[in-house]
């Protein structure tokens, strides 16, 4: 069976379509934009009846036999879609694909859906008999580190483009579900006409409510005011900001504060230095400010701090994301005059 990659599909579906079709995986939003570029190529090529069975433990595979054999009344080519979620179709189905993939008619185009296939299903007889007259497109997962770009991809398709810390906000805000992905680009297109999307439109996007609010935290805690740093922090959670979001805003500022300090601590000047590390010019005083509480140690052990967090965020470690946020306000804001323990109960009321 040809094996052809998603990306690959539009083009291989110009030439003449395969009698069956097989798409895997267990990525929805890319499961189904695979199946829907078969079945805009299917009606392009005159199969403009489509007939649907999901798969369930009473199924009857002689459905599929009917289903081959049957004489449309308002259609002379039919496409025939067989949801099979678990990929296995038991003994019954794999007779049925085998006796159906052993005489395909030229007037029935066949789309099977399932989950991921693992290596015993790829040696199982209905696969075997789809092998020499299908194709196959597998669905993989988009890893974390190929995030960012295909959001960016999607961007472009979109019509948008995205300043990288937009980018990498987003990426932080879906946690890998690319169905939330793509409507928050649905979103931002009607929010950004011209076509550009900054860190800041993307912020007040995916903080919803918050607008804004995640950096007023941040430059409250790089100037050192903690007691406010932990009022917007209270304020956040309670709008129903998500800690990604927060999270985001503290780390990259964390990331540039290290990146001046390395340059400083090698004899560049900190104009310069802030300048390389991309510190907007309003934010340079703040970062002077952090700057001469917060030394190049501390802020490496701020990074692996908010690294903790993100594992808190994601379910890796055994704590409250919004209680690890808080200790790493107060780190950032370099105070020990508040107590911790003392103002998570005031964020968990």
């Amino acid at each position: 069976m040809a094996r052809i990659r998603p990306d690959q599909l539009p083009r291989a579906l110009q030439d003449r379509l395969a009698p069956v079709y097989l798409v895997s995986g267990d990525e929805p939003l890319l499961v189904q934009e695979a199946c829907d570029t078969i079945r805009h190529a299917a009606r392009q090529q005159g199969f403009s009846e489509r007939e649907l069975h999901h798969v369930d433990p009473g199924f009857d595979w002689g459905q599929l036999h009917d289903a081959a054999a049957s004489l449309s009344l308002f259609a002379s080519k039919k496409l025939i879609e067989i949801r099979l979620p678990t990929g296995k179709p038991g003994d019954k189905g794999s007779r049925a694909l085998s006796e159906y993939a052993a005489t395909p008619s030229e007037d029935n185009l066949l789309l099977v859906i399932t989950g991921k296939l693992d290596s015993a299903a790829t040696r199982s007889k209905w696969y075997k008999a789809l092998d020499g007259v299908g194709a196959h497109v597998p669905i993989w997962p988009i890893d974390p580190p190929q995030l960012p770009r295909w959001i960016s991809q999607r961007l472009q398709q979109a019509g948008l483009n995205a300043d990288k810390g937009a980018i990498d906000l987003l990426v932080s805000r879906i946690e890998g579900n690319l169905l939330a992905a793509t409507q928050e680009i649905e979103k931002l297109k009607l929010l950004a006409p011209e076509g550009h999307i900054s860190t800041e439109l993307m912020a007040s996007v995916v903080a919803d409510s918050a607008r804004y609010d995640v950096f007023g935290l941040a430059d409250r805690a790089l100037s050192g005011d903690a007691r406010g740093a932990v009022k917007s922090l209270q304020g956040l959670k309670t709008e129903g900001t998500e800690a990604p979001a927060v999270l985001w805003a503290l780390t990259r500022d964390i990331r540039q504060l290290l990146q001046v300090a390395n340059q400083i601590d090698q004899g560049k000047h900190p104009d310069w230095a802030m300048k390389q590390a991309g510190v907007w010019a309003k934010r340079q005083g703040l970062f002077g400010t952090a700057l001469r509480r917060l030394k190049r140690p501390h802020l490496e052990l701020l990074l692996r701090q908010a690294a903790g967090v993100d594992r808190a965020v994601k379910g890796m470690r055994n704590a409250d994301p919004w209680d690890e946020l808080l200790d790493l306000v107060l780190a950032l804001a370099g105070t020990s005059s508040l107590q911790p323990a003392n103002i998570r109960l005031s964020l968990k009321l």
